[in-house]
């Protein structure tokens, strides 16, 4: 994109670049689930649905310190989150109702709530150290605000890194919780045992880490070229 265009763009508009493994599949399912939802249905109350989904996900983890079959409603929660968040700036889209800076920023700050509460939950669980939940977080955070000064300084607003996108992550999520009902611990490669989570929160912070680094350098060196010092005579 050219300076010119930058220049030339409203506050609020930006390109959505969203290459996940599954993006193609899941906005032909979004937009053919929102063609079918009640008029009565919007997409502040789709936002809704996304927070209790995260809140119960998180709620679920966090009840998994008593009993680990508390963690079979995680896929279930998620899946309510993903219904709700998915949907609500697609349902905007296809009824043609958008508010691109109100929705941008609500979506965004219920992003960070609903992080918040997952990983919350997760510090709480006894299935994942509370430091690295933290780290997760911390991580998390900083892929996020790099993407949102991204979307504001270069237009561009990625919702996915090498593939992976919030879907994906979700997925990741709910196999995870599966597997630790029966099996709270691995040995890779013959080490250990470990917490599974713990084993996952360390490569989802490093992906995540990897993501802000790669991503923080490359916009900064696109905007480095586009914005090139020019001497001026005194």
């Amino acid at each position: 994109m050219s300076m010119a265009a930058i220049a030339a763009r409203p506050p609020s508009a930006h390109v959505r670049e969203h290459r996940s493994v599954l993006a193609a599949a899941e906005k032909r399912l979004l937009v053919w689930i929102a063609g079918r939802l009640p008029q009565a249905i919007t997409a502040d109350h789709l936002t809704a649905v996304g927070v209790v989904g995260a809140a119960g996900a998180g709620l679920a983890f966090a009840m998994a310190r008593w009993t680990p079959w508390t963690l079979a409603a995680v896929p279930v929660c998620l899946a309510i989150n993903w219904f709700g968040d998915s949907l609500d700036g697609t349902i905007a889209r296809v009824r043609h109702q958008q508010r691109p800076r109100y929705g941008f920023y609500v979506d965004h700050v219920v992003d960070l709530v609903n992080a918040v509460s997952l990983f919350g939950g997760l510090a709480a669980s006894g299935l994942m150290q509370p430091v690295l939940a933290l780290v997760l977080l911390v991580a998390y955070v900083l892929l996020c605000a790099e993407s949102f000064l991204a979307t504001h300084a270069v237009g561009v607003f990625r919702l996915s890194f090498s593939g992976v996108g919030p879907t994906e992550l979700r997925i990741l999520l709910a196999a995870g919780a599966l597997v630790a009902i029966g099996r709270p611990t691995v040995t890779p490669f013959g080490w250990g045992p470990f917490a599974l989570f713990d084993v996952g929160a360390a490569i989802a912070a490093s992906g995540m880490a990897g993501a802000f680094l790669i991503s923080a350098f490359r916009n900064g060196r696109q905007l480095y070229r586009e914005e090139p010092l020019i001497a001026r005579d005194r």
